[in-house]
This record gives C-alpha cells, sequence and structure tokens, in this order.
C-alpha cells in the first residue's frame, strides 16, 4: 500500500484462450468493492508519463498545469490514462491491462484485432467479478484506447 492506495502490479487476467494478460490494479483502501475505470492497450501499463519518451509533454503539462502535482504526485500517472493516486481517493479502482503481445502480457500484438476485441472483452469481464469490483466497469481513454473500447 501506498498513499492510502494498494496496488497490484502485473496481477494475472486469464482469457478465454488461456493466455495470461498482466495488470496493473489500483485500489482504494476502503476495504469495500469500488467501482472501476480501465483502460488496456499496447503503450506499456507501467510506463510513466514523465519517463522516457513522453517527457517533453510531461514537462509541458505540469508547466501549463502547476496544480497538478499539489492534487497528486503522479508517480503512476500513464499517458492518456487516469492518474490511479487521485482516482483511487475518490473511490474508484484503476485497471491498466497490457494488450496481448505487449509489457507483461504474452503473445503477439494485432492492434484493433478480433483477438484484441475478444481480451478486452475478457478482461472486463473479469474485472467485474473481482472481490474488490462493484461489477461496474467503466472504460476511459483517448486516442487509441478510445478506439479500442469502440
Amino acid at each position: 500500500m501506498r498513499d492510502g492506495t494498494r496496488i497490484g502490479f502485473d496481477v494475472p487476467v486469464p482469457t478465454t484462450d488461456g493466455t495470461v494478460l498482466g495488470a496493473d490494479v489500483f485500489l482504494p483502501d476502503t476495504g469495500t468493492p469500488s467501482q472501476v475505470i480501465m483502460t488496456m492497450g499496447p503503450y506499456g501499463k507501467g510506463r510513466r508519463f514523465q519517463d522516457e519518451t513522453h517527457t517533453s509533454r510531461w514537462h509541458r503539462l505540469v508547466d501549463e498545469h502547476p496544480e497538478i502535482l499539489a492534487a497528486s504526485p503522479c508517480e503512476y500517472m500513464t499517458y492518456e490514462t487516469v492518474d490511479p493516486q487521485l482516482w483511487t481517493v475518490a473511490g474508484y479502482a484503476v485497471v491498466r491491462v497490457d494488450s496481448r503481445g505487449t509489457g507483461t502480457s504474452p503473445g503477439h500484438l494485432e492492434i484493433c484485432s478480433p483477438q484484441e476485441t475478444a481480451d478486452y472483452y475478457d478482461a472486463i469481464e473479469w474485472t467485474g467479478t473481482q472481490p474488490w469490483s462493484t461489477g461496474k466497469v467503466g472504460l476511459c481513454g483517448i486516442s487509441y484506447y478510445a478506439i479500442d473500447q469502440w
């Protein structure tokens, strides 16, 4: 647990064909089931916004909106997804899943394929049935994340 958030890194998410996807799960420290905000994509669920390829975008965000750091340390914020430290404090669970063939998920990446759609379905169903979930799973994201949800 960190800053009132229970964190599970590389949590196994089974799919119907037997592949196990990797997810990071951030839970509020309430001990009660929560509504979930979920993303699944090929960008690496644990690649922090301020590191590596997004450094210039991170600095632009902080320069234009310095209040963001007053609200959260943004330790687990990733590009184009919600900041779990903000949302868990608000009572939500945040789940990020690596698409098949990316990050900690084995296999071959097939962007916007029927297989990725089936995997996303399986991940949503798994998330909705966990004891820490109310069964209400909302999807969030822009760009690729939104296209994949559609």
